[in-house]
């Protein structure tokens, strides 16, 4: 998936339609959780549609829950769902940064070759 460090550095081209392809998986994950979320409040805490998109968004983003949860239910789903919420940053921002990181290094392994 990245260049072996032997190999040239990918033009900026090339390399933009890496990182473009990073980060549509990255939304897709995005998408992933916030469906998940909003599936979760709907069905346990009996939450219309926009409703459930907010807390979902609100403990997506790290703000945390909005409304107060009254089921056993719900309040077990919304934490596992903020547990689930913080690996899923993690896991999307590591997708994102992965081709940056892999550039950087590999540009400065190029400048420490010597010269043949």
């Amino acid at each position: 998936m990245f260049e072996h460090r032997s190999k040239p550095l990918l033009s900026p081209g090339r390399f933009a339609a890496r990182q473009l392809r990073f980060l549509f998986v990255a939304a897709v994950m995005v998408v992933f959780s916030l469906a998940l979320g909003v599936a979760g409040y709907m069905g346990l805490a009996g939450m219309g549609f926009v409703d459930a998109l907010y807390n979902a968004s609100m403990i997506l983003g790290g703000m945390g829950p909005v409304d107060t949860l009254t089921s056993d239910a719900a309040k077990l789903f919304a934490s596992a769902y903020a547990l689930y919420s913080g690996i899923a940053l993690l896991g999307t921002m590591a997708v994102i940064l992965a081709p940056l990181v892999h550039r950087m290094l590999h540009a400065l392994h190029l400048s420490d070759e010597e010269p043949d």
